[in-house]
């Protein structure tokens, strides 16, 4: 089995910050912030957060917000719950929520809830089963979810189960294992995990599992890093994830590492980015890989980190 090549990966990500004018900063300028909150939560899974300045990341993502509570991808872009996300979970890891307006952002979230329970990613009234999760995840680490009706945003991500026990982006929506991720997160944070045929969605899950070892998000597609941390996160979230082989997949990911460089990649061979390299790394700290911090399946925050939000209260 290879090794995991921490102090590259330090390297890499602390280099990916600073650049701001090669091609991958560039294509990155409009979801900076959540570019911000993979390279970031890497670091501290890493146990070496303490390489970052503090204050110049909090000064910039306060910079992200707008008049509405909002955050946008970046200085200068129109604000949407994904990054406010992001925002919320960089604070957290720096502990550094209450330089927010708490309530300010909790109802620039809550003004996002549908009649129906769904939520929309912004003004523009865009709905999926993601801004369900993102939404109830950002107002858990608030300590405000009862700024929504909690009651109907469960009926809302029950009603996009599936018959093979999968969720979609909407009713009716293909299963997919991102979206998957999505429900049973939101599900698990707002308790309502008896909404779940666990042992049916657990086989659909645990079927992403493809012969190298690999994750897969759909049948039939080829395996992909990302899937180490949607895949595995659900499947611990139900109790399910002894149903696939951990060795096989532990050797997956150490294979799309560039030893040389640092980062990670979607397959063995190809090109690395931050996402894919929070993600590999993620999945190694669920795969309980020594020297990594323990990081919560519902959350996307390591686990000390969760504590301290929630033991505070």
């Amino acid at each position: 089995m290879g090794e995991l090549e921490i102090v590259k990966h330090v390297k890499y990500i602390l280099t990916v910050e600073k650049k701001k004018d090669d091609f991958e900063s560039v294509v990155m300028e409009h979801l900076r912030l959540n570019g911000a909150y993979w390279g970031l939560t890497t670091l501290d899974i890493l146990q070496k957060l303490d390489t970052v300045d503090v204050n110049e990341v909090v000064s910039w993502i306060m910079e992200c917000q707008h008049e509405s509570g909002g955050f946008g991808g970046n200085i200068g872009h129109d604000p949407h719950v994904l990054y406010t996300l992001s925002a919320i979970q960089v604070l957290a890891l720096f502990d550094k929520i209450d330089v927010l307006d708490i309530d300010k952002v909790a109802d620039y979230i809550s003004s996002l809830q549908n009649e129906d329970g769904s939520f929309s990613g912004d003004i523009w009234g865009e709905i999926d089963t993601r801004f369900s999760y993102i939404a109830i995840c950002s107002l858990a680490l608030l300590h405000r979810l009862d700024k929504i009706n909690v009651e109907k945003a469960v009926e809302y991500i029950v009603s996009c189960k599936n018959l093979d026990g999968g969720f979609g982006c909407t009713p009716g929506g293909e299963s997919h294992a991102g979206q998957i991720f999505c429900c049973v997160g939101a599900l698990a944070i707002t308790g309502s995990l008896h909404h779940i045929d666990k042992d049916l969605l657990g086989w659909w899950l645990c079927e992403r599992q493809v012969k190298s070892g690999g994750l897969n998000g759909r049948p039939e597609k080829l395996p992909d890093v990302c899937y180490s941390w949607w895949v595995l996160s659900s499947l611990i979230m139900i109790d399910r994830v002894h149903w696939i082989d951990k060795g096989k997949l532990v050797n997956f990911i150490l294979d799309c590492q560039d030893k040389e460089n640092g980062g990670i990649s979607d397959r063995p061979n190809d090109a690395v980015d931050v996402f894919h390299t929070y993600f590999g790394i993620a999945g190694l700290s669920l795969l309980e890989y020594r020297g990594l911090k323990p990081i919560d399946p519902a959350y996307a925050l390591p686990v000390d980190v969760v504590n301290r939000i929630f033991l505070r209260k």
